[in-house]
């Protein structure tokens, strides 16, 4: 084992630690008070992603805190969106709010550079934050994946039953596969330069991968996801890849086998024996604590971190939570996740 090894990264590329590396999802954010000082210097939550000195501040601030084993870049998974002339927008207590695509023909995206230039202050950032990493932190870049991203394309926002994007699916199905086309492209683009500027992981967010049909989840999740790291490998990146596919159930073994991620993000949800029975051995699983369990703390979220601990102990683990941290989660249950899951030997 290295002197220094980035525990996390170790743990995805497969190799022996003596513990499991954890992070959280949304560990930066409302939760943490120097967060929200910062925040306060930006006018939205746009300028704020686009800020390479305040998203960096951002990004570390988790790890100066607790120590994480990885360090998430701050940015969001709409900014692909906005890169590409879709007017996008925070409204508190709403959240993000689109410009919607009513159709592919009178959709008139930017170019390729006009993209790039848009998202250079990004790379930036990932730069900034890797020259001020521990050389045993981890740090992970991300997108979000192309049907996750192109719901709030077609809907406006997020907080829907998805049902117009998925109606695309049955009534418009070449126009949804080249928006879904489209934003794969620009995804690969973006993953590949946050790899180029010094990301040690990426990660793809499926935040919506529920509530589909079969036929639907394998056109509009698996496809694209699949298309996004065949060209990403092709490109030459080696980074690790995590694959979130949030709300998969039962798909989620077709899912990793067509896929082929590195590691598998696991929702709230999933159940431990399900996962260990029928996920390839060799994938590494990251997750997947209830954030209500951290938000509860005490003897009941204990137990359950342990639990999943002991569950995953004989195969790659990387701690996290089902879905994010949530803004009212007491810091002190955080510290002590992290130690409770720092004290387990494998």
């Amino acid at each position: 084992m290295p002197t220094s090894p980035k525990l996390l990264l170790e743990t995805l590329l497969g190799r022996s630690t003596d513990r499991v590396p954890i992070w959280m999802m949304r560990q930066a954010g409302r939760h943490l008070p120097e967060y929200r000082e910062i925040r306060a210097q930006a006018s939205n939550f746009i300028d704020f992603c686009y800020s390479p000195s305040l998203a960096t501040e951002a990004t570390l601030q988790p790890i100066r805190r607790y120590g994480m084993d990885g360090a998430i870049l701050f940015a969001d998974i709409l900014l692909v969106l906005d890169a590409l002339g879709l007017g996008v927008k925070f409204e508190e207590g709403v959240g993000p709010i689109v410009e919607k695509i009513e159709d592919m023909k009178s959709f008139k995206p930017a170019n390729f550079s006009a993209v790039s230039s848009r998202l250079a202050p990004v790379m930036e950032t990932v730069g900034r934050v890797k020259e001020n990493l521990e050389e045993t932190t981890t740090l992970i870049g991300f997108a979000g994946a192309p049907w996750t991203v192109a719901i709030y394309a077609i809907e406006g926002r997020g907080k829907t039953d998805k049902s117009s994007a998925r109606l695309w699916g049955y009534t418009r199905p070449s126009e949804l596969e080249n928006l879904l086309g489209m934003i794969a492209d620009v995804t690969v683009d973006y993953l590949v330069s946050q790899a180029n500027a010094g990301a040690d992981v990426l990660m793809l967010f499926e935040s919506w991968a529920s509530d589909l049909p079969p036929d639907l989840f394998q056109n509009l999740v698996i496809e694209p996801t699949k298309k996004i790291i065949e060209e990403l490998r092709r490109k030459g990146v080696s980074q690790p890849i995590i694959c979130f596919p949030r709300g998969a159930g039962v798909m989620v073994n077709k899912y990793v086998k067509d896929v082929k991620p590195d590691c598998l993000g696991l929702d709230t949800t999933a159940d431990p024996d399900f996962i260990n029975q029928n996920i390839d051995p060799a994938i590494c699983l990251q997750g997947h604590l209830d954030p209500l369990a951290l938000l509860a703390g005490g003897e009941k979220m204990k137990e359950r971190i342990t639990s999943l601990l002991y569950k995953y102990k004989h195969r790659q683990h990387v701690f996290n939570l089902g879905h994010g941290v949530l803004p009212q989660i007491p810091i002190r249950h955080v510290e002590e996740a992290v130690r409770v899951v720092r004290e387990f030997r494998r």
